[in-house]
């Protein structure tokens, strides 16, 4: 089982496997048609409080990780789901809209999922 991160703007591919949006919004100016999704998980995406907060500010890093990761805490159920998902499936591609491909909630999420997955 493979997780990975794109950002959903690129082109889908049949590599990507299963697709999986973990914004709480849509991305602006794309179709469903265009984000090929399989899945949209809002509940595990990083609250509207820490979002904006955060504002996608590199030198807010640190604390978004330390943050959002508090969230997900908080929320087992949801993140729960994903993790039974992510068993059933060979590939699966976590989907973010932020242009910033180094510094958003599909690398925490991924990393925090991978952890729970090695236990």
């Amino acid at each position: 089982m493979e997780i990975r991160i794109k950002r959903v703007y690129l082109t889908p591919a049949k590599t990507d496997g299963y697709r999986v949006l973990v914004d709480r919004i849509w991305p602006r100016g794309l179709s469903r048609e265009q984000a090929a999704l399989d899945l949209w998980v809002q509940e595990v995406a990083p609250s509207t409080t820490l979002r904006k907060w955060f504002g996608h500010d590199p030198g807010k890093w640190a604390e978004f990780k330390r943050r959002y990761a508090d969230e997900l805490h908080a929320h087992p159920e949801a993140v729960q789901a994903l993790l039974g998902l992510l068993k059933s499936k060979s590939t699966v591609t976590l989907l973010f809209g932020a242009k910033d491909e180094a510094h958003n909630q599909a690398v925490v999420l991924k990393d925090h999922l991978e952890r729970l997955l090695a236990r």
